[in-house]
């Protein structure tokens, strides 16, 4: 008897937006692979009884975003570290039976600069803005990298103050009047808030205050370019769009749930920034 297609899935509340099914399916046929990546739309008060009904309707596992994904940090029986450390779900997969859960965002936010700039690791001090569960995840990965400085800015100073808590030693807590001065002597500059995306277009930080070495990335990939990314750019600066740690974080996931850990490769890119540029659907910051 032929194995059934293995499938797998992204659910939120809404979903329709998400480029994860775009992405898996580019990987889907690229390896020839018997499957399917299905975008499914759960509301809050139905996500539990989703999860449980997983097996039973055949997935081997999939992603999960806003606004479940701490409800799935609940549900599952294990967690990785990266989830514990992060403190939220974006990955299911079944193991010896039982549903696990893990954090990919901080694997692709490292990821996508390991790939265009080698050696980012050793540009500390680091400066993060926005105290969210992305910055949540970007904090994890510079800890992981061994980055000893970590600056969290926020405009809520008590979000960044629990962060600061969270993740200890290394990390500290600032309001948004001290980004200047935070800037003067930081290799790596984090957007993981909201500025920056259509509609909230406006800048989260002068770059014009950093040192020359300095590299710039925004976990925005709508637009691919922020104001951010352009002022930096334009006083010279390494930048990098949030479009690499879009790819990046979906393979773990499709390597647990089909067997292959894929490729992310130039043309993969340039389908998703196509897509990008279609005008309906140029919205949305979701990690999947």
């Amino acid at each position: 008897m032929a194995e059934a297609a293995k499938k797998a899935f992204v659910t939120g509340h809404p979903v329709a937006h998400s480029r994860s099914p775009k992405i898996h399916a580019y990987w889907l046929a690229k390896y020839g692979i018997d499957g399917s990546y299905r975008a499914i739309d759960v509301a809050p008060e139905a996500f539990a009884e989703f999860v449980e009904t997983l097996e039973a309707n055949g997935y081997r596992g999939g992603n999960v975003t806003i606004p479940h994904k701490e409800a799935a940090f609940a549900l599952v029986a294990r967690r990785d570290d990266a989830a514990e450390q992060i403190g939220a779900v974006n990955t299911l997969w079944f193991e010896g039976g039982k549903l696990c859960g893990g954090n990919t965002d901080a694997h692709g936010f490292a990821a996508n600069l390991d790939e265009y700039a080698p050696g980012w690791a050793t540009n500390g001090p680091a400066v993060v803005l926005g105290a969210g569960g992305a910055a949540r995840a970007v904090i994890h990965a510079l800890k992981q990298r061994g980055i000893s400085d970590i600056r969290i800015v926020n405009r809520t100073l008590a979000r960044a103050e629990e962060l600061r808590h969270r993740f200890g030693a290394g990390v500290s807590a600032h309001s948004t009047a001290a980004t200047g001065e935070l800037l003067v002597d930081a290799g790596l500059l984090v957007n993981t808030s909201a500025l920056g995306m259509h509609g909230n277009e406006g800048l989260s930080a002068d770059p014009a205050r950093l040192p020359d070495h300095a590299i710039v990335t925004d976990i925005v990939y709508v637009p691919l370019q922020t104001p951010l990314l352009a002022a930096a750019k334009a006083r010279g600066l390494k930048t990098f769009d949030g479009l690499g740690m879009l790819l990046h974080q979906a393979v773990p996931g499709f390597e647990r749930w089909f067997g292959i850990r894929p490729e992310v490769t130039a043309e993969l890119r340039q389908l998703i920034v196509a897509d990008l540029g279609a005008p309906e659907n140029a919205q949305g910051m979701t990690k999947e």
